[in-house]
């Protein structure tokens, strides 16, 4: 299909969108915001939280959308240009595919997939179906990492041999909550979709599913997607050789699934080390202890003869220079507040592509080779071993168990897709 291009600069292109929680719902305001979008329908197994969404858009621009509990029907009978996608990890393969196939654009949060193959399929239906597919990376143009990212391919920090990249925080053993009937007016079946049907639980929902495995993939599937994406931009290669990873869950206690409660099963702590041609990457996180000893608990540390650049979040950018006699420098963040974000000009970067053709800067392309690394380290995780990544065929090489890994069983009547 062709690309859907505006006559003028006030077409408005009919947009759905798919999770109405809170973060989908910024990234709508944003949408309504740019004056480009009409929004003609709202997806959530929720009825009250679609609901109480459509009411809020009403208010925002006078666009009065048909609510659906069920993607499908929406594609079928909204026929949007544009879908926004805002559902748990697990559930962003199956309505990116779909959507793309409907003729749709997609803006789908990070990361792709919940699983390898899952995210090779949604970067097969985009190119298939010609489709532009922005992913949820924005530091990809937030205006420090920008400048951040020219400082540093500049050559001003030297050889960097080493980079760590890391998100800490606060917590301490968790105790089981009790699992109890799902909202009224919400439909829990759905909302596990493909994957296994735990009882429903107030840890899992709304927001705690990420440190889930059969919803996320804890803190280096959420937070280390896009620290490992700002280092593939830098590099400019696109895969490690060798990855491995460790970690446990010492201090939040072992996982608890029961039909009377349950736990999280992610890592309360963990680390991953990726070795690439010119450099070894190295991802850590805490769940515990917070991270008072360093000056930074979140971002990226470039390791260079020259000097150390710490690329981070609130915190814009530093660099500390090996001579002690050279000033440090420094560049203040530019993020849109409360949440600390850039999705006004990721948004803006999405309509751009539509209607010139150009890569997205956030494009399924980039976001598919940053979505793996993270993905290949739960599986290393998972196994207890080192996998060596055979990036042209997208396969781990020489193990069969950990290749099984690339793709899971899905829950009927759902199907896994072709990659």
């Amino acid at each position: 299909m062709p690309f859907v291009r505006a006559a003028d600069p006030a077409k408005k292109y009919r947009t759905a969108l798919i999770g109405c929680g809170w973060w989908g719902k910024n990234i709508l305001k944003e949408a309504i915001a740019s004056g480009r979008v009409k929004v003609v329908g709202l997806c959530d197994v929720h009825e009250n939280v679609r609901e109480v969404a459509a009411e809020q858009v009403t208010d925002l621009n006078g666009d009065q959308p048909k609510t659906y509990n069920d993607f499908r029907e929406l594609l079928e009978k909204e026929k949007p240009e544009i879908v926004l996608i805002a559902t748990p990890d697990h559930w962003h393969a199956l309505q990116t595919i779909a959507a793309v196939k409907s003729g749709a654009h997609v803006f789908v949060e990070k990361p792709t997939g919940h699983t390898v193959n899952e995210s090779r399929a949604m970067l097969k239906a985009a190119r298939d179906g010609g489709r532009i597919v922005q992913v949820g990376l924005h530091r990809r143009i937030g205006p420090h990492h920008v400048s951040g990212m020219k400082f540093l391919k500049s050559g001003a920090v030297g050889d960097v041999g080493m980079v760590r990249i890391f998100a800490h925080g606060g917590g301490g053993r968790e105790r089981p909550q009790a699992n109890s009937e799902a909202p009224d007016g919400m439909d829990w079946d759905l909302w596990c979709g493909p994957a296994p049907k735990r009882p429903f639980n107030q840890k899992l929902h709304p927001g705690g599913w990420r440190n889930f495995l059969d919803y996320g993939n804890g803190q280096l599937g959420d937070w280390g997607v896009h620290w490992l994406d700002q280092v593939l931009w830098w590099s400019e290669e696109k895969y490690p050789k060798r990855v491995f990873s460790s970690g446990g869950r010492p201090v939040a206690g072992n996982a608890v699934l029961s039909e009377k409660e349950q736990t999280s099963d992610t890592p309360d702590h963990q680390v991953a080390v990726y070795d690439f041609e010119r450099f070894t990457c190295v991802w850590e996180h805490r769940r515990f202890a917070d991270n008072k000893a360093e000056k930074h608990k979140i971002g990226a540390y470039f390791y260079g003869t020259k000097g150390t650049l710490h690329i981070g979040w609130q915190d814009g950018w530093t660099f500390y220079p090996t001579d002690s006699k050279a000033p440090q420098l420094h560049e203040d963040s530019q993020l849109q507040q409360p949440d600390g974000h850039n999705m006004k000009l990721l948004w803006a970067d999405f309509i751009e592509s539509i209607e010139s053709g150009k890569k997205a800067v956030a494009n399924i392309e980039v976001a598919h080779r940053a979505s793996v690394l993270p993905l290949l380290g739960m599986i290393s995780w998972r196994t207890g071993r080192s996998i060596e990544w055979d990036a042209a065929k997208e396969q781990i090489v020489g193990d069969p168990e950990a290749n099984k890994l690339l793709s899971r069983p899905y829950r009927g009547p759902w199907v896994y897709p072709e990659a």
